[in-house]
């Protein structure tokens, strides 16, 4: 028998909101990358995307950003419908991953993906890709070029598919450059950050900042800059480095 070929599905979600259950999903997409015979990870099939009915109407800000009308998705299957064969297809795959991550999880539950890891391609791309002048799905398409990208398919943005297609290329590329165990430990943590943010040392490496300015940050509200300033204060305690990934994290 042929062994089951290890899968991650990179999923987008379009929707009318960010927060559910008063929003919901009006398109998902997909596209998946394998773990070929020579070891090397690369995309896998053609992908594809579905319109949802979100059961509301599309607030004409969010139209705006997606360009899909409530009357696109009026005869669309509903969210429940079609979730669960998207997200846990067979073969199973081994994760499930999208860009920020933490935005798709809160529409694609446990009980719809039946208990999947996720990978946050963003939150890799931080570790792996500190000198990006951005983070953004696109901005790291742009800055990248991921080899064998096809520039029609990626288009348009901030639709499902082209989205799911351009995140799958840094993934393919992340999985190639580390393990895939380590990509999802990094994706259960918050993020990262290689710069500071906001504020007078906006724009700096945390290890640019005095101690007065990295204590500052310790008990700001956002998760990341939290778990970045306490990453820096264990670094400066004879942890590791803030920033880009050592040797020894990529073969974890």
């Amino acid at each position: 028998m042929r062994p089951t070929p290890q899968i991650v599905r990179v999923i987008d979600l379009e929707t009318t909101g960010s927060a559910p259950p008063a929003h919901g999903v009006c398109e998902i997409g997909w596209q998946d990358v394998a773990l070929q015979p020579s070891g090397r990870w690369e995309l896998e099939g053609e992908g594809g995307s579905l319109l949802v009915n979100p059961g509301r109407a599309i607030p004409p800000i969010t139209q705006a950003i997606h360009h899909i009308l409530d009357e696109d998705v009026a005869e669309a299957p509903w969210w429940h419908d079609v979730a669960r064969r998207v997200l846990d297809p067979y073969p199973r795959r081994v994760a499930l991953a999208a860009h920020r991550a933490d935005f798709e999880q809160q529409f694609c539950t446990a009980n719809l993906t039946h208990g999947a890891d996720w990978i946050c391609t963003w939150k890799c791309a931080l570790r792996l890709w500190p000198d990006s002048p951005s983070f953004s799905n696109q901005v790291l398409r742009y800055w990248r070029r991921p080899e064998g990208l096809d520039q029609q398919r990626g288009l348009p943005v901030h639709r499902a598919f082209p989205d799911a297609y351009v995140t799958a290329h840094h993934l393919r590329d992340q999985l190639n450059e580390a393990s895939l165990a380590q990509l999802l430990e990094w994706s259960r943590d918050p993020g990262l950050l290689p710069r500071v943010r906001y504020g007078p040392h906006r724009g700096k490496e945390w290890r640019e900042l005095d101690h007065e300015s990295l204590m500052g940050f310790l008990t700001d509200r956002d998760p990341d800059i939290r778990f970045t300033a306490n990453a820096e204060m264990d670094r400066r305690s004879g942890g590791g480095r803030v920033g880009r990934a050592s040797a020894q994290d990529l073969l974890l």
